[in-house]
């Protein structure tokens, strides 16, 4: 049979463990702090997209101002030339 040999833990400090627990804290904040620049960063390039989304769409809106507008004149314009048509044909058909 080989014998085993069995693996004492070092003898720690209270101040060893704080140390450490530090040393981590220290690594989860800077971490943080990478996430958080990241975050921001992101978020000012969905402010541009949102900001280019607004400006499209109010040229989109102005556009279709613009085309309601010409839709209506065509449609005022199609009537007035119908009922000269009309008048037209009463005058020849009388």
């Amino acid at each position: 049979m080989t014998p085993t040999a069995e693996i004492l833990p070092f003898p720690e400090k209270p101040e060893d463990r704080l140390r450490r627990a530090l040393r981590a804290l220290d690594a989860a904040l800077a971490e943080q702090g990478v996430a958080m620049a990241g975050l921001r960063r992101e978020l000012g390039t969905l402010s541009g997209a949102v900001q280019g989304l607004d400006r499209s769409m109010q040229a989109y809106a102005h556009t279709l101002a613009e085309t309601q507008e010409a839709a209506l004149s065509a449609h005022a314009e199609a009537r007035r030339l119908e009922a000269t048509a009309d008048a037209m044909l009463i005058v020849a058909r009388g």
